[in-house]
């Protein structure tokens, strides 16, 4: 569930925005407000959230200040901006903040519940992309980690990542993204062993076992819900996967709450 802070000086549209937009159907939840720039910046430290759905105009700082302040704290989050027609061209300017979109108001619901999707599909690829870039990915109070020895600079090799972060639930093997690249499977297992220091199997082995601990940590799915959600037919290859790159059982992890993903097998 993707956690959203919403800024707004007006405060019949903050209400608004707060308690007639069913935010559950989105798969969001609201975690904050605030009724300017200064108050949304404070927020922002405080609760880390994934979106920030803000106005322009503002008392004591404006809605582009607060992004880039921010921005510059290295807090990472999607800036969602609110505007007017009257201030759509003073809202262009935020194109060098990154901003992810844009929202006219008054706020039309069913524009919003697509723009809330959108901006979730693009948390979860930044979120997969990071970790197949080799950064810690952390579940219950274990840590699983997948290391790359060097940047991934091959298009073949970043497109083989991006098909198991977008389809670890599927079956996927190698011969068939070396079909739709048209390239030889022989040159790109060796790309993307030069490339991810691990063999495209393994790799997606190690991304499927990541996730699993992902979800087995919520406490709201069955290890054999699991085992389906990260593309494994069958239970029993799950439990031998799972227990080859932890050491541990998914039992045991639900139990202990721990485990750590080895650097190599």
């Amino acid at each position: 569930m993707v956690q959203i802070l919403l800024v707004e000086d007006e405060d019949m549209i903050l209400k608004g925005l707060q308690y007639t937009v069913d935010w559950l159907s989105m798969d969001a939840n609201i975690i904050a407000v605030a009724e300017n720039g200064q108050v949304g910046l404070e927020k922002i430290r405080e609760f880390h959230p994934d979106i920030v759905i803000t106005d322009i105009k503002m008392p004591v700082m404006d809605g582009l200040e607060m992004i880039e302040h921010a921005m510059e704290e290295g807090i990472p989050f999607l800036p969602i901006v609110l505007t007017s027609y009257s201030d759509f061209t003073y809202a262009k300017e935020s194109i060098r903040l990154q901003v992810f979109d844009y929202l006219l108001k008054p706020v039309d619901n069913v524009k919003l519940a697509e723009l809330i999707r959108r901006a979730t599909t693009h948390l979860e690829k930044e979120r997969g992309l990071r970790m197949a870039s080799g950064l810690a990915e952390t579940a219950g109070s274990g840590t699983g980690t997948i290391v790359l020895n060097s940047p991934i600079t091959n298009p073949y090799v970043k497109y083989a990542l991006e098909k198991i972060e977008t389809g670890y639930q599927k079956h996927l093997n190698i011969e068939s993204i070396a079909a739709e690249l048209r390239i030889s499977t022989s040159y790109l297992s060796r790309v993307f062993k030069q490339q991810c220091g691990h063999t495209f199997l393994d790799f997606l082995n190690r991304y499927r076992v990541c996730k699993a601990i992902e979800f087995l940590s919520t406490g709201k799915y069955r290890v054999y819900e699991v085992a389906e959600r990260c593309g494994f037919c069958e239970y029993k290859r799950f439990y031998q996967i799972f227990h080859e790159y932890t050491d541990v059982s998914p039992t045991e992890f639900i139990k202990n709450g721990c485990c750590v993903i080895k650097k190599s097998r």
